[in-house]
C-alpha cells in the first residue's frame, strides 16, 4: 500500500505537469502560433507541425501517466519529450533550471523512467485492467526508446538558423 500511494502521488505530479504544458501550448498566451514561432527559434521545422506534435504528444502522455494507462508507453514519450527539450531549449545554459539548464528536464525524464520500472501502483488503470506495462524492460524500453525517439526526430527535422544552437 506504500509503494502504491508512492506511485500514485508520483503520477499525480508528473502527469497532471505535463497536461498543463501541452494545454499552454495551444490556449496559452501565443497559442499554436506563438508555439510554433518559439520552435522555429530552436530549429524545429516546420514549427506548425511541431507545436502540434509537441503539445499533443504531452497532453496524450500526461493524461496517460495521471491516469496509470499504458504507463510504460506514457513513460516512454515523457523522455522523448524531455530529451528533445534538454538538446534544444536547455542546451548549452549548463545545469541548473534557473539559468535555463537541463536540471528539470534531467529529473522528469529519469522520473519517467522509474515510473516505467516500478509501474503506476495498484490505484491505476494498468492494475485494474491487467495490463503489464512496466517492469525493468519498459525502464529500457522507456530510456532507450525515448531518447532514440527524441534523436531521429532532431535528425530529420532540427534545421538551426546559421549561427545558432
Amino acid at each position: 500500500m506504500d509503494l502504491d500511494l508512492g506511485m500514485l502521488l508520483i503520477r499525480l505530479a508528473l502527469g497532471p505537469m505535463l497536461v498543463v504544458h501541452g494545454y499552454n501550448k495551444v490556449w496559452g498566451g501565443g497559442g499554436l502560433d506563438g508555439t510554433a514561432g518559439w520552435f522555429e527559434g530552436l530549429g524545429l521545422r516546420p514549427g506548425w507541425l511541431h507545436a502540434r506534435l509537441g503539445a499533443g504528444t504531452e497532453l496524450v502522455a500526461g493524461v496517460l501517466v495521471t491516469l496509470g494507462l499504458l504507463t510504460g508507453l506514457a513513460s516512454t514519450a515523457f523522455v522523448g519529450l524531455m530529451t528533445v527539450a534538454a538538446l534544444t531549449d536547455h542546451r548549452g545554459k549548463g545545469f541548473f533550471v534557473f539559468k535555463g539548464g537541463w536540471e528539470y528536464v534531467a529529473v522528469v525524464a529519469v522520473l519517467a523512467v522509474a515510473l516505467a520500472v516500478l509501474g503506476p501502483g495498484a490505484w491505476s488503470l494498468d492494475a485494474a485492467l491487467g495490463l503489464p506495462l512496466s517492469g525493468v524492460v519498459w525502464g529500457v524500453v522507456a530510456a532507450v526508446g525515448g531518447v532514440a525517439a527524441a534523436l531521429a526526430l532532431l535528425a530529420v527535422f532540427r534545421r538551426p538558423a546559421p549561427g545558432g544552437a
